[in-house]
Parts: C-alpha cells; structure tokens; sequence
C-alpha cells in the first residue's frame, strides 16, 4: 500500500478499527462474547477462551500491537510496510495446554471504545490491560493467582505499564516491546527519508498542549522495574530496522525478575512478531513452566 503521511498522523493519533474477520471458532474452540471496563471506566469488548478442566484455572491475556486486534494482524490495510501475525495458533495451543484465554480490542482499535484522548502506546492504554485482569479475576472459572499476559509491540509496552497496578500477574511474555522515542526516529527515517524524524517533533508538542503522557518521555524501562513478582521474558527480532535488541536488553536489566532477551531472526520488524505464531511450542512452554 502506498505511504501516505496524512493518512498516517491519523493512524499514530487515534489507531485503526480493524474489522474482525474471524472468531476462535476457525481454530475449532468454544468462546464467550465478553464486555468489560478498564480501569478508567471505558468500555472494551472483547473474547474469552474457557480452559477445558473442571474448577478455576491459569488464564493468559493477549495484548495486540498499534493498527491491529484482539486476533492480531492482517497485512497490507495500513499506509505501513506491514505483515500478517496471526494470534489463534497459540491461543489453540494454551488451551489444549489447559490455560484459558482472554483476547481483548485495545482502546482505539476493534470494537473497543475511543477516549478523547489520543494514543499514548502504554501510559493510558495500561488502565485497559488492568480492566482486563480485573475481569478474568471475576471469573469463577479463573484462578486469580495464576495470571499470564502475552504483550506484542505495543501492546507489550502495555502489560509492562499497567502489570504494576494489578499484581499479582505471574507470567509476562513481551514480544518487541520499544521506547517510542527510538522506534519514531528509526520509523521516520526508513519511511520518509533523512528529515523524517523533524517531521514528527509536532506530536511531542501537541500531546503537552493535549496534557497527555508525551511519546518522548515514554520509557518502558521506568514501569518494568517495578514488575516485582512477575517472571518477564522479552522477545527480540534481529532483522527490526525500528526497534534495537540494546533497547530490550536495557528494559530486561532493570526488570527484577526475567529470563532475559530471546533473540528471533526476522528480516523485519514484523517478521519478529511472528515468534507468537511460530513457536507455539516455547510460548506455551513459557507458561506451563511459570503459570
């Protein structure tokens, strides 16, 4: 698709419905319908995955990437060099593991609702990912001790800011989380050329004027230390021309408890995010081992 700057200021400000094409019915799995509020009281729908065995049980909750939903990605539909990431793989793997799970729209994006307030890729979107946990705890068949989350770009910058305000979460696996920062200069160069990063400075001004959490102060590193008593493993792409694996090695050296950086080679940054749909084997094992 085509790049269009216009067509992408609007994307960065307020997301992008993605329409939902499937259901985890296509990967031959029983669902609820669900709705939720975050923690700010807006209003999130998503899809709840029962786990198969009698009793409460372990639940692991999927946060999605900027542009895409609670089933992950379709590529080509965005003004970005995009790719598909399909989530139902692992969804059908940790439930014949015997987890339940929890797909939700982030604010902004699928049939969730739209604040006011433009996107923030963490500080704000965090109050969705406490809802979230709040709602699986609410659940007789959830076992509110053994709580998982499964973050990718975005939405892993996500968990790890909104894990501390709902502890206890036992589990966390962060697929390319980034400091905007770093991911919006190396994107601007790559896509518009030596003066792209000067092209997005405007943003830093407008979310003071807007008094929301500004992207060159976002720092997912500041909420990861707090993560005491969540086990992190962060995932890494090597091939990611807008994130760097120093970045995640600096979150993972102040998390407190983490099994470091998993290197994955990619060609691309979102090459990197199909690890979810290509090693379901170490996803679940993550789990089973730590949840």
């Amino acid at each position: 698709m085509a790049f269009h700057p216009v067509a992408l200021t609007r994307l960065m400000l307020i997301g992008r419905r993605a329409p939902l094409t499937r259901t985890p019915a296509d990967a031959g799995l029983e669902y609820e319908d669900i709705t939720f509020p975050a923690a700010d009281g807006l209003q999130l729908r998503g899809r709840f995955v029962p786990h198969a065995g009698d009793g409460p049980g372990p639940v692991v909750i999927f946060v999605h990437g900027w542009l895409w939903n609670r089933l992950g990605n379709v590529g080509g539909q965005v003004p970005v060099p995009d790719r598909d990431v399909d989530f139902l793989p692992a969804v059908r793997a940790l439930h014949d593991a015997g987890f339940g799970v929890l797909l939700f729209d982030v604010r902004h994006h699928g049939e969730s609702g739209r604040p006011r307030a433009p996107m923030t890729y963490g500080p704000l979107e965090a109050s969705d990912f406490v809802g979230a946990v709040r709602y699986a705890r609410s659940r007789p068949d959830v076992d509110g001790e053994r709580i998982g989350a499964i973050g990718t770009s975005m939405g892993g910058n996500i968990v790890i800011y909104g894990t501390p305000d709902c502890q206890p979460v036992k589990a966390v696996l962060a697929i390319q989380p980034t400091r905007l920062a770093i991911f919006n200069t190396n994107f601007a160069r790559t896509e518009l050329g030596r003066f792209g990063p000067a092209m997005l400075r405007p943003f830093d001004l407008l979310y003071r004027v807007l008094r929301v959490p500004p992207l060159d102060k976002h720092d997912p590193a500041v909420p990861a230390a707090r993560l005491n008593g969540t086990l992190v493993k962060y995932v890494q792409g090597t091939g990611d021309p807008w994130g760097t694996t120093e970045m995640v090695e600096a979150f993972a050296a102040v998390t407190p408890h983490t099994l470091g950086v998993e290197r994955f080679p990619s060609e691309g940054r979102y090459e990197g995010y199909r690890y979810i749909s290509e090693r379901v084997d170490d996803v679940t094992g993550f789990f089973r081992e730590n949840l």
